[in-house]
């Protein structure tokens, strides 16, 4: 339906200063002509008049402040409306006049009854409101109505109680059942009744509405100020109104403008905001805090200067993939020529970062001791990832930056020597059993042929300790399964020849002889590990690609080292073990 006339909202209840009412009841709608947004409820409704299909129950959700009462309360005069002259029928436009019609809105019929199910959730406040009075006829009204408001509030023995009545009730009888929280009623309820689910409010029917409201109260109201209340009000007809009536009354009889508005909400400038998101997107920090102080100056909030920032990012992002959305009646033609002059120039990338980070911001803010300064935080954040590469232009701009003769796969860098690896110190040669042979038979410990069978050993027993005094403390001489002769590196401890030969023993059940010799010069395995990790370290320096980071990025550390053999034995690994073991039909007998 088209946004109501200029003597929509017009209640024709002269008001006197000593019995004011606020607007969002001064103005509360009597007809569906004067129900602002919801033409799909109202078209349903109409049809099911016209043609007598009028339901035994409805259900009406949406968010707060949309209508949901008041639709209610124009059912039931729809239901119960007489006319002017005391002989009409149920019909979609109540006349307001007859008495019926002025019982029900003023909330004083005796059969219109509206329940506050969230003071009511029992089973015996059910029972004492509704279904020990359900069987009795009407007073007066041609229909008993009961209007059961935040009905999701009801309990479960509630809602089962009221199942079977709801399901098959008298045919005097209709229910009207109103929630914000849809989820919650049961869907045997909802089963039972026919649903009609109430919008947000357009912002252009909400503008509209709101000057009308104005005109009539004598107020000026702006374009621009009637645009804020709106989006403040967030669909719902109720806040905006009741906004307005602040509105007004801060104003003490002047013109309500965008910046009186934005005052009494603690809002930030939409032009200052989108001076602000401009100096994050140009990398301009300092200009960015200083911007950020002016505004906290001026009394805004930093979470609405962050709420705002996100706002913008997430309006330039839409008018990005859809350039229509740009003209919004909320915004001036110069955010609009703003906002398509950032979504050209800015990528969605960029746009997608800030609206990750802004979240993230936000929370920050709510929880900070000082929300300024946690502002001031998420600025400078946004400020220095604004102008960061993708991972993709990185590595183009580090090809582009790289030698082209070193590249990998150029035919000029096929004759260079390519880098060599740090080679590692050999194993020791085989150890020769010396003085009387071996302390233990070979077949008792034919599995420990080499000495790193000893080190996988200790590994395996979990001894940690001896483990890393093993790998850094042991140069190695001469090994034998059940002997082994080392000498000690300067971390070793004097007691460790000892102590290995105890857990050797220990462990394998056979005497193991440890002994201690001068002059080995073999590498530890610690030793040879580092010298391994050195030469991969120095490899990974010389590639092209490598030294261009560097370049580019002095403070950059190599941290860790993988060659594509041990990632891929890694993920193969890591797959075998996913796979699950064949089922045995026999196993379980």
């Amino acid at each position: 339906m088209a946004p109501a006339g200029p003597n929509a909202y017009l209640q024709g209840v002269t008001e006197s200063p000593q019995s004011y009412r606020v607007l969002a009841r001064k103005y509360r709608p009597e007809t569906f002509d004067q129900l602002v947004g919801q033409d799909a409820m109202v078209r349903v409704l109409s049809a099911a008049f016209e043609t007598g299909r009028i339901a035994q129950a409805f259900v009406l959700t949406g968010i707060r402040g949309t209508g949901k009462t008041t639709t209610a309360r124009i059912i039931a005069k729809g239901l119960n409306c007489v006319g002017p002259d005391g002989n009409g029928t149920e019909t979609v436009t109540p006349c307001g006049v007859c008495a019926e019609c002025v019982a029900i809105q003023e909330g004083r019929h005796v059969d219109v009854l509206e329940i506050d199910a969230a003071s009511n959730t029992g089973v015996q406040n059910v029972r004492d409101a509704i279904i020990d009075t359900v069987a009795y006829a009407p007073s007066r009204a041609r229909y008993k109505v009961f209007i059961i408001d935040e009905v999701h509030m009801l309990s479960t023995s509630a809602f089962n109680a009221l199942l079977k009545t709801l399901e098959e009730p008298p045919a005097h009888v209709k229910f009207i059942l109103a929630t914000t929280d849809i989820q919650k009623v049961p869907v045997t309820v909802l089963s039972r009744c026919q649903r009609f689910d109430l919008r947000r409010i357009e912002p252009e029917a909400m503008v509209a509405m709101l000057q009308d409201i104005a005109e009539r109260e004598g107020a000026t109201v702006t374009d621009g100020a009637a645009a804020l209340l709106a989006r403040a009000a967030e669909g719902s007809a109720r806040d905006a109104q009741s906004l307005l009536d602040q509105a007004i009354g801060r104003g003490a009889g002047a013109a309500v403008d965008a910046e009186g508005v934005r005052a009494m909400l603690g809002l930030a400038d939409r032009g200052r905001v989108l001076d602000l998101f401009d100096l994050i997107l140009r990398g301009d920090a300092a200009g960015a805090l200083h911007e950020l102080a002016a505004q906290y100056a001026d009394g805004a909030d930093p979470a609405a200067v962050l709420k705002g920032l996100a706002e913008a990012t997430h309006w330039t992002s839409v008018i990005k993939i859809t350039p229509e959305a740009a003209d919004d009646p909320g915004t001036s033609p110069d955010e609009r020529d703003r906002g398509r002059a950032i979504a050209g120039a800015v990528p969605m990338r960029v746009l997608s970062r800030m609206w990750q980070m802004l979240l993230r911001a936000g929370e920050e803010v709510a929880s900070a001791p000082n929300a300024l300064m946690a502002a001031e935080m998420a600025v400078i954040r946004l400020t220095h990832a604004a102008d960061l590469p993708s991972p993709d232009d990185l590595i183009r701009r580090l090809k582009d930056a790289a030698p082209r003769d070193t590249l990998p796969g150029n035919p000029a860098s096929d004759g260079a020597p390519a880098p060599t690896r740090q080679a590692a110190a050999p194993p020791p040669p085989a150890a020769r059993v010396a003085n009387g042979g071996p302390v233990a038979s070979p077949g008792a410990l034919a599995r420990y042929g080499r000495f790193e069978d000893v080190v996988a050993l200790i590994r395996a027993r979990r001894d940690v300790a001896l483990l890393v005094e093993v790998e850094a403390g042991v140069r190695l001489v001469s090994y034998a399964p059940g002997r082994i002769e080392f000498t000690p590196a300067p971390e070793a401890r004097p007691d460790l020849a000892q102590r290995l030969g105890q857990r050797l023993a220990q462990w394998t059940g056979a005497r193991w002889g440890v002994s201690v010799s001068g002059g080995g010069t073999a590498l530890t395995i610690e030793e040879v590990r580092r010298a391994k990790a050195s030469g991969l370290e120095a490899e990974a320096k010389a590639h092209p690609m490598v030294q261009a980071v560097l370049q580019h990025f002095p403070q950059a550390r190599i941290t860790r080292i993988e060659s594509r053999e041990a990632v891929a034995a890694e993920a193969q690994a890591e797959a075998l073990e996913e796979v699950p073991e064949e089922w045995d039909p026999f196993e379980e007998d």
